[in-house]
């Protein structure tokens, strides 16, 4: 059995006494080969999927980087698995994220459907 890999905790973003700071231009690796933007609207289970896509990728021995949501910090807003190349990303208000690259690196998943 693998050894349980090691899960990094973040906030991209959040608010300070000097102003909300971001850093979601930076989430996704430069060498991303494939970033899977959620769509969905509320409650559909997007951060449980990114939860549980993360919870998976841990017992299988990869490390992973948690991005929880600046206003709500239970949720997940994003997963890079970097060793793989991969982010998973909450493509939705207020953090839009839409795919530069449809189909090449980016793909849509849409949990409202």
């Amino acid at each position: 059995m693998a050894q349980k890999g090691r899960a990094k905790k973040v906030f991209p973003g959040g608010n300070t006494c000097k102003g909300f700071y971001s850093f979601y231009d930076y989430i996704i690796p430069e060498d991303a080969e494939r970033i899977f933007v959620i769509k969905g609207g509320p409650g559909v289970g997007k951060s449980n999927f990114i939860r549980i896509i993360g919870e998976e990728f841990l017992k299988l021995g990869y490390d992973v980087e948690l991005h929880y949501c600046s206003s709500d910090n239970k949720s997940l807003d994003g997963l890079v698995i970097k060793k793989e190349n991969v982010a998973i990303l909450d493509g939705t208000a207020p953090h839009v994220v839409d795919p530069n690259n449809p189909g090449a690196v980016d793909e849509i998943l849409n949990l409202g459907e």
